[in-house]
């Protein structure tokens, strides 16, 4: 089974030099309209601004599971993208939401290291 998770954004040039900043790499594949970052063997991340999703822009909530939360989050302060503070659950998860400019949540999540 595959995860396509959708990001319904207003301008697709501006969510793709987000989505960059964040992912670290321009998108692994372009069809059509979409812009997508494979994230996992099964696991990827669209970005979508076609008028037919105009509706559900900044609708978007996903949490992505990573193991270098801090670098990603120098590289995000690097191009001036904010995100809100760093919390740490109680059971060791450092989790961080990051939204992107039409107000859709991607929020990181690192376990504790062992």
């Amino acid at each position: 089974m595959d995860l396509y998770s959708v990001l319904c954004v207003s301008d697709r040039t501006r969510a793709a030099e987000w989505c960059e900043a964040l992912f670290g790499r321009p998108p692994d594949e372009i069809t059509g309209e979409e812009y997508l970052w494979q994230l996992g063997e099964n696991a990827w991340v669209v970005v979508d601004d076609r008028d037919v999703r105009a509706e559900r822009v900044g609708g978007a909530m996903i949490t992505l599971g990573v193991t270098d939360l801090d670098d990603i989050l120098a590289r995000l302060a690097a191009h001036g993208i904010d995100h809100e503070p760093v919390e740490t659950y109680g059971n060791g998860v450092r989790h961080v939401v990051v939204l992107d400019p039409d107000g859709n949540s991607l929020s990181l999540a690192e376990p504790p290291t062992r």
